[in-house]
């Protein structure tokens, strides 16, 4: 072992969980990092009455855009250095490591721990967009991957190949290097479960100074501004369900009424923990998702079956040149959509990472990298197999909707395609509840994950504290679309994703901490 890891060795510290905490009004809070955290986050709200949401959205704009235009390529080899990364460590000695030491046992089933993270992770992602960006590139919606033809043959394969590019081993080993360190430290060197402690191997005793206060910090802001933008834009999806299915009028009073009951109803999850509230909504959103995807597989099924194969096969070719960001002909595609998905990814990361790592103790590293990197992954293209395949062909055939008019709107794109089905009007109410599920379970693990950090790092924070983290995100949802509708949503989106920039270099010397780490460990190599 090297002088740099002995002089801050891991086990070395006298650092407890919860040491600098507050205990009040039945809140059991970190002192700096919740009040600084709730002081800023009022002071948005409060900012969100004075300025004018199309001038809001209109600056952060232009800095998301000036970032994305000129880090391009950092988030681009960033994403492939963490695939590389993840990769190494399961055929590599590190992967027999088990999270919370040898005699550690699994807290959760296989299927309830695949459930949760997959829940947590993307599943209202693949809602919205499994029907829309595969009709998008294919047909040249906003420009087409590697500057295919649009409406061509070439066009129909790549852009099922290149919407699988974008929700499969690139995020997961995103969220994967966030959620492994965290569970490392956390259950393996008894530190606390908050982003700070990743960085204790680099920082030493500082990580519990106001460095790693400004790390938790910027932590909780990227979670619960996600987390709202989500509410937002998801409610918006689930009133325009609603309405294409039932005729109610999809307006703001809608959706408010949407963030309310998902607001609720995660509180009510959150308030029974992750036993009796989030594993059990996430296993029953598996259920729903998979009934979905069996019913539209089998109504398709000429399509849907020649489609997975197809996708894989494309994804495969096409990853190493929609990896690479050097000389590329298709800078506006690959800028609007690979580098924006990798910033929108990096940003979520503290969030999915956290919740992950909370729910994984007991796994090897091994286990956990096959789990959260290549399930997802695998049933993430079967899913956008079977929805993209359906809609891609409704294009080409100029079938309902879709075939007549192309994407006029994305929240819309999977109902007008379920419009043209057998039993369609079945399949877009169970939509709708799944959409309504998934936005359940993303709140109620937010709201998790969000209480840790404030609480130091605790996992057994308060009831009190759970159900005000979960009430913040609905009101700041509710508060952006009654002051500003979709363009105060769309404006925090674009400061979310500014914040990706700085949290690339976070995750970047996470996998260095990460190492330094599990060099202390004692294991059979």
């Amino acid at each position: 072992m090297t002088k740099g890891i002995d002089k801050y060795s891991i086990d070395s510290t006298d650092y407890t969980v919860g040491q600098d905490n507050v205990q009040k009004w039945g809140f059991d809070v970190h002192n700096p990092v919740f009040g600084i955290s709730a002081g800023l986050i009022g002071l948005f709200l409060l900012a969100t009455l004075l300025v004018d949401a199309d001038t809001a959205k209109t600056a952060l704009d232009g800095i998301k855009w000036q970032i994305i235009g000129s880090f391009d390529w950092l988030f681009i080899w960033s994403g492939n250095i963490f695939v590389i990364f993840c990769l190494v460590l399961v055929v590599s000695p590190y992967g027999k490591i088990r999270l919370g030491g040898e005699d550690a046992v699994a807290d959760h089933s296989m299927i309830s721990w695949l459930s949760m993270l997959f829940a947590a992770g993307m599943g209202i992602g693949l809602m919205f967009w499994s029907v829309a960006e595969p009709v998008a590139y294919f047909t040249g919606w906003y420009e087409t991957p590697l500057g295919v033809a649009p409406n061509s043959p070439e066009a129909a394969t790549l852009a099922l190949g290149a919407t699988m590019f974008h929700w499969g081993l690139h995020p997961w080993a995103i969220y994967g290097v966030v959620a492994l360190s965290l569970a490392f430290f956390c259950y393996n060197k008894g530190l606390p479960l908050s982003i700070r402690s990743i960085f204790y191997p680099i920082l030493g005793d500082r990580a519990w100074g106001w460095a790693g206060h400004i790390v938790d910090i910027l932590a909780v802001l990227a979670t619960l501004f996600g987390l709202a933008t989500s509410l937002g834009l998801g409610a918006q999806q689930a009133a325009s369900g609603i309405h294409h299915v039932f005729g109610v009028e999809a307006g703001i009073g809608l959706q408010i009424v949407v963030i309310i009951g998902v607001t609720l109803l995660a509180t009510v999850s959150v308030m029974r923990g992750i036993d009796g509230g989030v594993k059990v909504i996430s296993n029953i959103n598996m259920v729903v998702a998979f009934l979905l995807l069996i019913l539209v597989a089998l109504i398709g099924y000429a399509v849907t079956f020649g489609s997975i194969p197809t996708t894989f096969m494309a994804y495969v070719e096409n990853i190493i040149p929609l990896s690479n960001p050097v000389g590329r002909e298709d800078v506006a595609w690959f800028q609007g959509w690979t580098v924006f998905y990798w910033a929108w990814w990096i940003s979520w990361s503290p969030f999915v990472g956290m919740f992950i790592a909370r729910v994984s103790r007991g796994r090897t590293i091994r286990e956990f990298i096959v789990a959260v990197l290549l399930v997802p992954t695998a049933v993430t293209l079967v899913w956008m197999s079977v929805f993209g395949g359906l809609a891609i062909e409704q294009v080409a055939d100029k079938i309902g909707e879709l075939g007549a008019n192309g994407l006029t709107d994305v929240s819309l794109a999977m109902f007008q395609m379920f419009d043209v089905l057998p039993f369609g009007t079945l399949l877009s109410i169970i939509a709708v509840v799944l959409v309504l599920v998934f936005f359940i379970t993303s709140s109620d693990s937010g709201s998790l994950v969000i209480d840790s950090i404030t609480a130091g790092g605790k996992m057994d924070a308060p009831v009190l504290q759970r159900i005000f983290w979960a009430l913040m995100e609905g009101a700041i949802a509710i508060a952006l679309l009654w002051i500003g509708g979709t363009q105060a949503v769309q404006a925090l989106q674009a400061g979310a994703i500014s914040t990706a920039l700085p949290f690339t270099f976070v995750l970047l010397l996470m996998c260095v901490s990460l190492v330094m780490g599990m060099r202390t460990e004692p294991f059979k190599r």
